[in-house]
């Protein structure tokens, strides 16, 4: 997968995203996203693995999108808050997470960047299914 990354990286032109933090948290833009279909949501939520997110808060919110599964994300955007708020914080704001609001493509693109890159790394030792 690593290889897979670095090309959709290279072939989008895209600058690397800046950290790990930065990263988890473009990852999980991406899965609150209303332009990401339930069924692909699920799929990287069941490959990704939850101990690539080390921040408790980022954490919290990718095993809470993971355990609404397969509901429309507007139904994720409405629960997602107080799920967040029941398992520990209170101040927790799904909008100013989110933020910015209006993604452009390039913005998507580079949220799916984000995504293969946490992939890989969830599976370090896997060699990558196809080239």
């Amino acid at each position: 997968m690593a290889r897979r990354a670095k090309a959709v990286s290279e072939s989008m032109h895209l600058p690397k995203p800046q950290g790990k933090s930065q990263l988890q948290r473009d990852t999980l833009r991406l899965l609150c996203s209303v332009l990401l279909k339930s069924g692909t949501r699920s799929e990287i939520c069941r490959l990704l693995d939850p101990g690539v997110f080390q921040d408790p808060l980022q954490r919290v919110i990718f095993e809470e999108v993971r355990e609404l599964g397969s509901v429309e994300s507007r139904k994720l955007r409405e629960l997602l808050p107080g799920r967040v708020t029941n398992r520990g914080f209170p101040d927790f704001d799904l909008h100013e997470f989110l933020a910015p609001h209006q993604a452009t493509e390039e913005d998507i693109e580079k949220l799916f960047e984000s995504a293969l890159l946490l992939l890989d790394r969830s599976h370090p030792d896997e060699e990558q299914l196809a080239d």
